[in-house]
């Protein structure tokens, strides 16, 4: 984890002059203007997705546009999902700095692009990186509320369960295409959280060995005890214990003292 944290602060010092602030917002930006642009010309999106072969065929320019296309879906809910996309990608920005917001975009955009070339024919989505965002707020900030259907609050870190098993069902029973697509998107969010993940897991290994381990020799209980000597049924299983029908408390007595005591 040091060491991932060092060769950030390396790359930071190099390139950190060509950080793009805001990019969140210049993000967002570019969503609202396709997404006006297409209630009248609905062939724009066709021209601004990424469609490896059309760059192959010269419109390089797709290559940046592809991230400025808009969620499919109502204005409504739309400008809930920018809401939130700003939300949380001005807090990572905030949180880690300009560079290394910038690095987690980078990292899944180029994974992305690469995989995309896999299958030149096939538009790629900018849907499973923007998700990326989502799930690396979530991981950090577990416990942030949103309120279901504006009502309900419930913490993030359950909705970013359900994006995990999308996801995840996702790769399982789309094409390969959609496969690299999720695999590639998710590649950010392993690099700055693998170590991390692979942390905690071990600290939890070690919490439930102790825990374990704890458990195995903690005494045996027992159900009685012997008033005079002590012992128990748990240290002797074989003893007869019984209870003095002449004290005036419920005093329990081993066979062997169950006559030889005296009486409360």
């Amino acid at each position: 984890m040091k060491q991932g944290v060092c060769v950030i602060s390396k790359l930071e010092r190099i390139l950190g002059r060509f950080a793009v602030p805001n990019l969140t917002l210049f993000v967002i930006a570019g969503q609202v203007a396709i997404f006006v642009g297409m209630q009248a010309d609905p062939a724009l999106l066709s021209r601004v997705e990424l469609v490896p072969q059309k760059i192959l065929d010269g419109e390089v320019y797709r290559l940046l546009s592809f991230l400025v296309v808009p969620p499919d879906t109502y204005p409504i809910w739309a400008f809930f999902f920018w809401y939130l996309f700003y939300l949380m990608g001005t807090s990572l920005e905030a949180f880690w700095g300009t560079f290394k917001y910038n690095l987690f975009w980078l990292i899944g955009y180029v994974a992305t692009v690469a995989v995309g070339f896999l299958t030149p024919e096939i538009p790629v989505s900018n849907w499973f990186l923007q998700g990326t965002v989502f799930l690396a707020f979530a991981y950090l900030n577990p416990n942030f509320e949103l309120c279901l259907m504006f009502i309900l609050p419930v913490k993030i870190k359950w909705f970013a369960l359900l994006t995990w098993i999308g996801f995840v069902l996702t790769f399982v029973s789309g094409d390969w295409s959609t496969r690299l697509s999720v695999a590639a998107a998710v590649a950010n969010f392993f690099v700055f959280f693998g170590s991390s993940i692979l942390w905690r897991a071990k600290l939890g290994q070690r919490h439930m060995a102790g825990q374990a381990k704890r458990f195995a020799v903690r005494p045996p209980s027992f159900n009685h005890k012997c008033d005079t000597c002590g012992i128990t049924d748990a240290s002797h299983p074989k003893m007869d214990f019984r209870y003095c029908s002449q004290c005036t408390a419920d005093q329990c007595y081993c066979s062997d003292h169950i006559r030889s005591h005296e009486h409360i």
